[in-house]
């Protein structure tokens, strides 16, 4: 069962019955001594269904303008990435990320699921089985688990999700739609858990978190700005190895466009924000991994609403200063003509994306192979992790 700290100014506002449950999961012992390891993973989920034709367009295919139709990208909006694929220029900063060797793509990639169901997808996403509701606990939290040593995990939003959930201790963090407690208010709380260490500790540790609320504003910079807290927390000695953080707006079934629209938008979100991350970072991007999953692709045509309809295979995207692999298109290109599409209307997923996950769980955080395959993902016995991704 996870373990759940939940720090922010509303928990100091609500009184010491947070503060001691923080005391209780035993947080404060653990910033006692820097954790085992200094390689980081970050996992945004981009939930809704991100179109990967729309995000990385297969332009060198000869059937691209044709299958897509009107969602067809202009020359205008591409940023090239070899003679067959380009991306779209609202991700401009991880265009960067690539040609410096920092990013890379596994395009035509899904999980097991084929049934378009977002509710099901995520869950089968999150807990690394190959059906939904197949297991309680999530891959990331095994992970942990598997790490030991104190190895802590970091939940970038109101609630734990499934991905974390396991037997290791979780902290999350989102901002507070409370007032800011004054200072006379945190004094007086200073000064009645002077005797007792755990609680010390929880309202020292709970203060220099909630310090982070004003760094997040609202709308479209909301997700940049969590970034940047996510790294805050992540890049300390103490702080958290593992980390989870959901951008959504990827559920383009009407206005979709190609240059601008609804998934401009969240492209531009998503490049900002991971660039936000790796500024902060500084030089510990170096040992930094963030992973980039979205819970199935959209249809490879356009919709009469200007928009995608749910699909199979999509794109996913690995970022890193480690990364050795990077600069690369990976993985197998199945063709947009029709008779190689899945059911005859979705790009074909011929990459799992296990394979780019277990590349990040045993060569950057140096997992063992065979606890890979058997307690994080007993799904992928029979599937590969990509050699040289960093290794």
């Amino acid at each position: 069962m996870t373990q759940i700290s939940h720090i922010s100014r509303r928990a100091f506002i609500s009184g010491a019955a947070g503060l001691g449950l923080m005391g209780v999961l035993g947080w404060p012992g653990l910033a006692l001594a820097a954790l085992p390891t200094n390689k980081r993973l970050l996992l945004v989920i981009l939930r809704g269904a991100m179109d990967g034709l729309g995000a990385i367009p297969a332009i060198g295919d000869p059937a691209y303008h044709t299958a897509r139709g009107a969602l067809a990208m202009p020359d205008t909006g591409l940023l090239a990435l070899d003679r067959h694929f380009a991306m779209h220029k609202a991700l401009g900063p991880l265009h960067q990320f690539y040609q410096k060797g920092e990013l890379a793509v596994l395009h035509a990639a899904a999980t097991p699921y084929r049934d378009r169901s977002h509710f099901d997808a995520q869950d089968l996403l999150e807990n690394g089985a190959l059906k939904p509701h197949q297991m309680s606990s999530g891959w990331l939290g095994r992970t942990i688990a598997a790490m030991g040593g104190g190895v802590q995990g970091l939940a970038m939003g109101a609630s734990i999700p499934l991905v974390l959930h396991g037997s290791s201790q979780v902290q999350s963090w989102a901002p507070s739609i409370l007032p800011e407690a004054d200072t006379d208010f945190m004094e007086r709380v200073a000064r009645m858990y002077r005797h007792d260490p755990l609680l010390t500790g929880a309202l020292t540790q709970g203060q220099a978190m909630g310090d982070a609320n004003g760094a997040v504003g609202k709308g479209n910079r909301q997700f940049v700005d969590l970034m940047k807290v996510a790294a805050g927390f992540m890049k300390k000695d103490t702080g958290a190895r593992i980390g989870s953080i959901d951008l959504g707006g990827w559920d383009t079934h009407a206005g979709q466009g190609t240059e601008t629209g609804r998934l401009a938008q969240a492209l531009t979100q998503l490049a900002e924000g991971v660039a936000a991350f790796r500024a902060e970072m500084g030089p510990l991007w170096q040992d930094c991994a963030v992973l980039m999953l979205t819970e199935f692709g959209r249809t490879v045509a356009v919709n009469g609403s200007g928009g995608t309809d749910h699909g199979t295979a999509s794109v996913a995207m690995l970022a890193g200063g480690g990364l050795k692999g990077g600069g690369r298109i990976h993985g197998d290109w199945p063709g947009l003509e029709r008779d190689k599409l899945f059911e005859g209307r979705d790009l074909y997923p011929v990459n799992d994306v296990r394979s780019l996950v277990k590349s990040v769980l045993h060569q950057h955080l140096g997992l063992p192979s065979e606890v890979v395959s058997r307690d994080v993902l007993p799904s992928s016995t029979q599937i590969r992790d990509i050699p040289g991704m960093f290794l």
